[in-house]
């Protein structure tokens, strides 16, 4: 049993991505970054964070400060998104198999407690952590360890980005990879992460 679970928040309990590809879209106009059509989210889910910044032209100088812009967009209609299909059954047996259960996320504080809020499942969360900025998940990981007294061992990680499962194997924590986010199985899979899954149900083999 692990005495801790800690999950990802965007593309792995909200579904936000239709709503950051209109605000990529957004920002990609007005500064000259390469759009993304739709049609082309399947081939761009096989790319790491950098090989993604790379194919639609931003800096990674500019980026603190677009996920900045990205995140306070977002809080205008985080209260309208849904929940991944599946996960308002599989979060309370989950938390009944975990001591801690939390989130670490890039989101903003505010962004996730109103979401969970609307949805009901805020009481499910020991804690969440935000970190503002898409790389750190390592360091905070093992940040949250010395908070609960754990050893890493006895943490789980569940994400759906490539960065997600570097992260956690970084911090040496075990990672489950879900498929229903941002990142495709096979980009996935080639991490070798923990565990695989393709839908929230399948957690509870798991946990």
């Amino acid at each position: 049993m692990k005495r801790c679970l800690i999950f990802d928040f965007d593309g792995t309990i909200a579904d936000t991505l239709d709503e950051g590809l209109k605000i990529y879209n957004d920002l990609a106009e007005q500064n000259g970054y390469t759009r993304i059509d739709p049609g082309q989210v399947d081939e761009l889910r096989g790319l790491d964070t950098d090989g993604l910044l790379k194919h639609l032209g931003v800096p990674k100088r500019r980026l603190p400060f677009h996920l900045a812009t990205a995140m306070r967009r977002l809080r205008s209609q985080i209260e309208n998104l849904s929940l991944i299909e599946g996960m308002h059954d599989v979060l309370p047996l989950l938390k009944q198999r975990s001591e801690h259960m939390g989130i670490l996320s890039s989101n903003i504080q505010e962004n996730i407690e109103a979401f969970l809020e609307v949805h009901g499942m805020r009481d499910q969360f020991t804690f969440i952590s935000s970190i503002g900025r898409l790389t750190g998940k390592a360091r905070h990981l093992r940040a949250i360890a010395r908070t609960f007294s754990l050893k890493p061992g006895e943490i789980i990680y569940v994400g759906d980005e490539i960065r997600d499962l570097r992260a956690a194997r970084k911090a040496g924590v075990d990672v489950i990879a879900v498929t229903w986010g941002l990142n495709s199985h096979a980009s996935l899979s080639r991490e070798r992460p923990t565990f695989l899954v393709e839908k929230p149900c399948e957690l509870l083999k798991v946990i």
